[in-house]
């Protein structure tokens, strides 16, 4: 709710949250749709959205006034696209998930809504028409951080069916904040791959001028219609301008800011192509080709382990979470160390030393693997003689991984192979996990 003033005031003027309106405050005038109020801030500042799709904030006193422009609400619905089949085009499968990608205000109501179908979504995008032949599914949607291992099991059970009918490529559309995640639970899942699976979503909504929802889902399709690439991939800005998109390896991929337009950057690896929106497909370091594999059934092996844990190690860390996990009945935990893949070993408060419990957890045969939370280069037994430690205590260095990725490997390795294979293979470099040479500087 708003202020008693501004309540009082809007129903003087007969108006309510949706409206557009004319606000007058001396001299100045603004107009735009009342939205409704932030959970938060000050009750008095009345929000608009004005016709550039920018909000701004009005502090309202008792000389405002407000004229309704509008006769009466209209019954909202978004647009939808109306795309024909062209069978000179290639067909491309889209996996509409949720996302911001799939959200847009409601001007009338002036609140932001996630679209209900992802028609609504492309038909801010007529520039696809002209790129493949869209075949669009819509198994759920929701927003990513509500993601569990059961959604990626959907995903690539979709992709997998998609690919086998006969799609020359899929686009996945799907929220940023767990999508490294996700694209990497789908690069091990999907077996046999033979086209681009390329991920998509937005920072920003599609309402917005300055969106980058187009611009990745152009240069998705692009990706997905005609790249030489038989990987799965995240698909988004890469610059802080629309001049291009990165593809970068699903396992390799990480969201490195909360707004910014470019936030996702390939660590420890370059990026396999760059698409411009024009079509230009430039490609950047090795990769799996189509034309390198066997046109085998696709599988969809999507067992997957939900009892493992991933852990950060700080100062002060209390290592009996991992007894903790223990008597949950974890199968596996992947511990971000510090540097090269430190824990606390010989700290003078010895029970906050880690190696007992480490060693405690591994004699129990669950799985341990240290990353390093610095992300880039990569960890080593070798270097110090705690590090040393922490090997023989039974954890198992996973080389160059992000711990994202080297935590849903554990758990789609421990549901897909024999328990004594799972240290090993943990190690071994399945889908791009692990490079035997870091190919990017340590700097974005």
């Amino acid at each position: 709710m708003y202020s008693k003033v501004l309540e009082t005031l809007f129903k003087n003027s007969g108006v309510s949250v949706g409206d557009t309106i004319k606000l007058v405050l001396g001299k100045d005038s603004f107009t735009g749709v009342i939205m409704p109020r932030p959970e938060v801030g000050d009750d008095s500042i009345l929000i608009i959205k004005q016709p550039n799709g920018y909000n701004i904030g009005v502090k309202i006193g008792k000389d405002a006034k407000i004229e309704k422009v509008n006769a009466e609400k209209k019954t909202f619905s978004f647009p939808k696209a109306d795309f024909k089949p062209n069978s000179s085009l290639p067909k491309v499968a889209l996996v509409y998930t949720g996302g911001t990608i799939g959200s847009k205000v409601d001007y009338v109501s002036g609140g932001v809504y996630t679209f209900t179908k992802p028609d609504e979504l492309l038909a801010d995008v007529p520039e696809l028409e002209g790129i493949a032949t869209l075949e669009i599914h819509n198994p759920f949607s929701i927003l990513s951080e509500d993601m569990t291992y059961r959604e990626w099991q959907t995903i690539a059970e979709q992709v997998a069916k998609a690919l086998n009918d006969g799609a020359r490529g899929v686009i996945v559309t799907h929220g940023t904040d767990t999508m490294h995640y996700s694209a990497a639970a789908i690069s091990f899942m999907l077996q046999n791959l033979n086209a681009p699976v390329v991920y998509t979503g937005a920072q920003r909504s599609s309402d917005r001028g300055a969106s980058d929802a187009f611009i990745n889902l152009v240069c998705s399709a692009h990706i997905a219609a005609k790249a030489n690439v038989a990987e799965v991939g995240i698909c988004m800005h890469g610059s802080s301008s629309d001049n291009f998109c990165d593809f970068i390896r699903g396992t390799k991929a990480r969201k490195m800011h909360t707004s910014r337009r470019d936030a996702f950057k390939p660590i420890n690896n370059l990026p396999i192509a760059r698409a411009t929106p024009s079509g230009a497909i430039e490609y950047m370091s090795d990769h799996r080709e189509i034309s390198s594999v066997n046109k085998e059934k696709v599988v969809a092996k999507t067992a997957f382990e939900p009892k493992v844990a991933l852990l950060k190690v700080h100062p002060n860390s209390d290592p009996t979470i991992i007894d903790y996990y223990l008597d949950k009945g974890c199968k596996g935990i992947i511990i971000e160390g510090t540097g090269l893949g430190h824990v606390p070993t010989s700290p003078n408060m010895k029970e906050l030393s880690w190696i007992p419990h480490i060693k405690q957890a591994a004699d129990y045969g669950v799985v341990v693997g240290i990353t390093s939370q610095t992300l880039y280069g990569r960890v080593s037994d070798k270097v110090y003689r705690n590090l040393r430690e922490v090997a023989k205590a039974g954890a198992i260095h996973c080389e160059d991984m992000l711990p994202e990725t080297a935590y849903v490997k554990l758990g789609w390795l421990l549901a897909n192979h024999k328990k004594e294979e799972v240290p090993k293979l943990l190690r071994t470099n399945l889908v791009g996990e692990i490079t035997q040479r870091i190919e990017t500087d340590w700097y974005m």
